[in-house]
């Protein structure tokens, strides 16, 4: 038995080891690492929910929204149900049934549906022009004011004032309609 050769191997082995103790060590300190990072994201999920288009700052809680959030959303609404064609009304329906609170889902697709039977029936289309949106953050509704203009056959029919009630209402971190109703024009 050669007495240096088994010392140098003894030596390489205990290098080898201190190596791979090291890897080791490297290793279970990124792996706590990695788990102190997911526990601290655990819990804190951020829904992002925005209306179609941006003109002014908002927030939005579990369960509130600002009156900029009620406005741009209630002003997006009110532009698929109430500016429509017939060739437009069903791309705009079942655009609006994807912000629809799902118990109202079924009433309102109803109704949407025999609207643009009617449209489509005696080829009329109508534009609404917003004039005043009034925003209500304690009922988390918005009543949208304007001028609604019904043309039959290109020929106008109607050039009137109106007011449309809008409700919001929150489910899963998100905002959903859950109505829209004419109300009185009366400005309060």
């Amino acid at each position: 038995m050669d007495f240096d050769r088994l010392s140098g191997d003894l030596k390489d082995m205990r290098r080898r080891n201190r190596g791979l103790g090291l890897a080791v060590g490297a290793l279970a300190a990124g792996l706590f690492l990695a788990l102190a990072i997911i526990l601290n994201l655990l819990g804190t999920v951020r829904t992002v929910v925005v209306p179609p288009s941006l003109s002014k700052t908002f927030w939005v809680t579990s369960d509130r929204a600002s009156s900029e959030y009620l406005e741009q959303m209630g002003s997006f609404v009110a532009w698929l149900i109430l500016d429509v064609t017939p060739s437009t009304i069903d791309w705009k329906k079942d655009i609006l049934l994807g912000y629809v609170d799902p118990a109202q889902y079924g009433p309102l697709k109803t109704r949407q549906e025999v609207e643009a039977e009617r449209l489509k029936r005696i080829n009329a289309a109508t534009a609404f022009a917003p004039q005043q949106l009034v925003a209500s953050e304690d009922t988390q509704s918005l009543v949208v004011r304007g001028r609604l203009r019904t043309l039959v056959n290109g020929m106008e029919t109607a050039n009137d004032l109106k007011a449309y009630r809008i409700e919001f209402g929150h489910a899963a971190a998100r905002m959903h309609v859950i109505g829209f109703k004419e109300v009185p024009y009366a400005v309060k």
